[in-house]
């Protein structure tokens, strides 16, 4: 492993800081500045998620037309135009002075920091790494963790000592003046898979358009097992508050939770990328819901305060698996030569999962819905979930002796 950090610490680096810095526009950085939003703009927690939703939506939406452009114009150019919108989108939240205005920000926000930062991350890496693309996505997704460990912290140091507002300009300025020139200084030169040492014969995908994805089955398959983590962690998380109030555990114990989930998530994170690599994406297709199914009943079936821990190390155990997936899955499936415009819709719907998940259960709460049966139900669909993610890496890992899909990757251009 550091061998190959170190033969490749340009392109991993780069990799890493976008994912990084698409903290600006991730739901635990923007949420920060929950208070001081509702408190300029006289909302409530529920108008100000209903908003929140509204713009999340909106992104999602965009997303499918936006990120293809990673197939047509070099890393780093959309990367820099990626980089640049976000510093606006920062600007606009600082400045912002009515409802439309936040709304347009945080649009902005979700748009290039959730949603293109990571699409152009992962959609390069996919291209650049073949042999280990496993371990590269491993690696480069470590950003994301390293940015919930500790865009926090420092933002409210800043905050509280210049306000929320000011606070988003010192995001403008690392965007423009660390990350902008740092990510075009890595990523300027493009690196060509075809120089990976290939150990043993592999089978990739041809480069399927997306019009042949959208009409492929199992597309639809794997999407329905990728959409699970998202709706499930930020559902649970999005109503940690009601889940403590109904089991009688401590706040200050459930966000204890968080440091064992960051352990799990990073070190399965690295050891899926060294599992893809060995056994392929297909073959651990199957795996990466188990956890997730667990995590649900015990939150769902087990009262007692050890089980914030033992389902948070399983949600771990799941996203780790399952953001090293996201990132290998595809190409290894479809190609790369379209792999900007695929990727686009898969991370729209899973976008749109993460917004419609707190708004669907909080909508069945009202409504009087046991919330431990919604608990229960999120890990049947994650088990079934998981069997159609098992029919899929059966049907996957036949496929290539046909012939008609497959061809070595040896012989890849």
């Amino acid at each position: 492993m550091g061998r190959f950090i170190a033969d490749n610490a340009r392109w991993l680096a780069g990799g890493f800081l976008l994912t990084l810095f698409s903290s600006f526009g991730q739901t635990f950085f923007i949420s920060l500045s929950n208070p001081g939003i509702r408190e300029a703009y006289g909302l409530t927690h529920g108008e100000f998620g209903g908003l929140y939703m509204l713009a999340t939506l909106g992104s999602a939406f965009t997303l499918p037309f936006l990120g293809r452009v990673i197939d047509r114009y070099r890393t780093t150019t959309v990367a820099a135009g990626t980089i640049a919108m976000l510093s606006v989108a920062t600007v606009a939240m600082g400045l912002s002075a009515s409802l439309p205005f936040l709304v347009l920000s945080l649009y902005l926000l979700r748009l290039f920091g959730q949603g293109m930062m990571t699409q152009t991350a992962l959609t390069a890496t996919g291209r650049w790494f073949a042999a280990n693309r496993g371990r590269a996505v491993s690696l480069v997704t470590l950003g994301q963790q390293a940015g919930e460990a500790s865009f926090p912290f420092l933002f409210v140091m800043v905050a509280g000592a210049i306000g929320w507002r000011q606070s988003w300009f010192t995001g403008t300025a690392t965007l423009l003046f660390v990350a902008l020139p740092a990510v075009w200084l890595l990523l300027r030169r493009d690196r060509i898979p075809l120089n990976d040492p290939v150990a043993k014969m592999r089978t990739v995908a041809r480069d399927w358009t997306l019009s042949e994805v959208l009409r492929d089955p199992n597309f639809y398959l794997i999407s329905a097992g990728v959409l699970a983590p998202p709706f499930v962690a930020t559902t649970i998380f999005f109503h940690q508050v009601y889940l403590t109030e109904l089991r009688g555990w401590p706040l200050t114990l459930f966000a204890a939770g968080f440091a064992v989930m960051s352990v799990a998530n990073v070190t399965f994170t690295l050891f899926s990328g060294w599992l893809i690599d060995r056994l392929s994406a297909a073959r651990v297709l199957p795996m990466f819901l188990l956890p997730l199914a667990a995590a649900s009943f015990v939150a769902a079936f087990v009262t007692a305060p050890w089980a914030i821990f033992a389902f948070m190390a399983l949600m771990g155990v799941s996203n780790g698996f399952s953001s090293t997936l996201s990132g290998a899955m595809w190409p290894e499936l479809y190609g790369t030569r379209h792999l900007g415009a695929i990727r686009s819709v898969v991370v729209a719907t899973m976008v749109f999962a993460s917004a419609a998940g707190p708004g669907l259960t909080g909508y069945l709460i009202d409504a009087g819905v046991d919330y431990d049966l919604q608990l229960a139900a999120m890990g049947i669909y994650a088990l079934v979930a998981a069997a159609g993610m098992s029919v899929v890496s059966r049907r996957i890992v036949r496929k290539p002796t046909s012939g008609s899909d497959h061809v070595p990757l040896t012989l890849r251009r």
